[in-house]
């Protein structure tokens, strides 16, 4: 089961189908998923991939939280993931995706930290991992906010992603 974690500002839920309209609002935007591979072109097909993401039994502890403010949880400001890489491991990834209302307010490196600290401290995850694509800088940003050490660069489906990782502390 996943936790609900709090911030100062913000509430993560264990995502629901009943985020999958502001999801799929998200995903709509270009500027949004220009550095993500997906299938945003397709209406039927990425409302298919958020609901078998959503749906997917990750192992315990992990999954997608979506991010609200505590303030206003009617508020969709995203969501941070903490699942097997690409969905079938082994490593384990870290990730998020915010609408562009949210970008540049610290949103994703605060909604970020408690999925990390539950990593580490509850699933006792020894190495968390993150592939961001070179040109994304606000992610690369967001990785290295939060320990995330860039270890190299990993090219495939025609895009050079930034390899992130990071240890657990001792």
């Amino acid at each position: 089961m996943q936790p609900v974690f709090e911030t100062q500002r913000l509430i993560l839920l264990p995502r629901t189908l009943a985020d999958t309209d502001d999801c799929l609002a998200m995903d709509n935007d270009p500027e949004v998923t220009r550095f993500v591979v997906g299938p945003w072109g397709d209406r039927l097909k990425l409302r298919a991939f958020v609901e078998s993401r959503t749906l997917a039994n990750y192992p315990a502890g992990m999954g997608y939280w979506t991010i609200r403010f505590r303030a206003d949880p009617t508020e969709f400001l995203g969501w941070i993931l903490l699942i097997p890489a690409d969905a079938s491991g082994p490593e384990i990834e870290i990730g998020w995706r915010l609408p562009r209302k949210a970008w540049g307010a610290g949103i994703a490196t605060e909604a970020a930290r408690p999925v990390l600290q539950h990593a580490f401290a509850r699933l006792e995850l020894p190495e968390v991992v993150a592939e961001i694509d070179a040109r994304n800088v606000g992610s690369m940003r967001v990785a290295e906010k939060l320990g995330l050490m860039r270890r190299g660069e990993v090219g495939h489906e025609g895009a050079v992603s930034v390899r992130y990782t990071v240890l657990r502390p001792r």
